[in-house]
């Protein structure tokens, strides 16, 4: 069933094209949407006998009542008044309008509840294909997958925006699968790029940001070709979502096919990671690094172990940074200087944090 605020909108259109007052009534008799002030919150009696009639149409105490139909059932009841031909046709047209709204909003709820099924992989194969042909869908088009996290409490203007920016008759599909995060299936063109999938990501982040002035993350599936497989990209969407909580917090765009070595540590079991910290710690924990000496190594990281530009960047003279990294290597005997090393407390320190965000979850 439309919603009256959809039925408000088409027949105060109306009646600025037509000049007359339009009512909406439901089947049951009350008056979902009205442009007359007499008939708000009204309940209409007797409506029974002209739906169970075989009549489209009916004139009845002055105004004229036309059925809007819903596969057969009635589903509305327009109200016009008056007895001329005029009213008679401003009529057929509103009952046409408004039926017309029904089937676009029943095609766009079975295409969302069937992106939601398939997503969550609630469909045989073969109900798969068989729902695919009857929604015209192609098959074997190539399609990404876009989850996109809000920081509002519902994300309704989200769908909303998004859907703007890629309409339906685009063979896009923009769903809501909780308060929080919004689905963009997307279907893409042969020579789309890695990088202009990566784009289109930031489009909707900048978009978003302007216009619901809220802060998104978007995680980006792996393109895939089958519908079958679409699932398998929204679950890696949903992982490239989680890992960048992790070890990308200052992105706002994290792709599955990009995230690394973080992909591989999000899927070790947490005993394995405190067996592993032990090992190369040596027993010295987390705890025992400030900020400075962490500050620090990051930065000595991005900066490809260059002694000097580190120091520069940081505002040290080079001699304080060698200090620091000495004393790292007195508590676990890692020089950073030597890329074995540096490799492997890059790797001590993604675990931790790895296993951090999974403590705070469990407790």
């Amino acid at each position: 069933m439309l919603s009256n605020q959809i039925l408000q909108t088409t027949i105060d259109g109306l009646k600025n094209i037509t000049r007359r007052d339009i009512s909406v009534i439901e089947s049951e008799g009350k008056v979902a949407a009205t442009t007359e002030s007499d008939m708000i919150n009204r309940q209409i009696e007797g409506l029974d006998t002209f739906i169970a009639s075989q009549a489209e149409s009916q004139l009845i105490q002055g105004y004229q009542h036309f059925k809007v139909l819903d596969n057969g059932v009635t589903e509305y009841v327009a109200l016009i008044k008056g007895e001329d031909e005029e009213t008679y046709r401003i009529g057929k047209i509103t009952a046409f309008q408004i039926q017309s709204l029904l089937i676009a909003y029943k095609e766009r709820y079975d295409k969302d509840n069937f992106i939601k099924n398939l997503l969550l992989d609630n469909l045989l194969l073969v109900d798969i294909y068989g729902r695919a042909k009857k929604l015209c869908m192609e098959n074997d088009a190539r399609r990404v997958i876009y989850l996109i996290e809000s920081d509002m409490e519902s994300n309704a203007s989200i769908v909303e925006i998004v859907r703007n920016m890629f309409p339906a008759k685009m063979k896009d599909f923009v769903t809501a699968v909780n308060e929080k995060n919004v689905i963009l299936v997307k279907e893409l063109r042969e020579k789309d790029s890695a990088d202009d999938i990566e784009r289109t990501a930031r489009t909707i982040c900048d978009t978003l940001n302007m216009e619901a002035m809220s802060s998104v993350h978007v995680a980006i599936g792996t393109p895939v070709r089958d519908l079958k497989n679409v699932s398998a990209s929204y679950k890696e969407a949903k992982m490239a979502l989680e890992v960048g909580r992790i070890f990308e917090t200052s992105q706002n765009v994290i792709n599955y096919e990009r995230l690394g070595i973080g992909r591989l540590i999000y899927q070790l079991p947490l005993q394995l990671c405190k067996m592993f910290i032990t090992e190369v710690l040596r027993g010295v924990t987390m705890d025992h690094f400030d900020e400075e000496i962490l500050l620090t190594v990051n930065k000595f990281f991005e900066n490809n172990l260059n002694v000097s530009e580190t120091s520069r960047q940081l505002y040290i003279h080079r001699n304080t940074l060698v200090y620091r990294l000495d004393k790292l290597q007195k508590l676990t005997g890692l020089d950073l200087r030597i890329f074995d090393d540096a490799i492997t407390f890059k790797i001590t320190l993604m675990v931790s944090k790895y296993m951090r965000y999974k403590e705070n979850f469990l407790f």
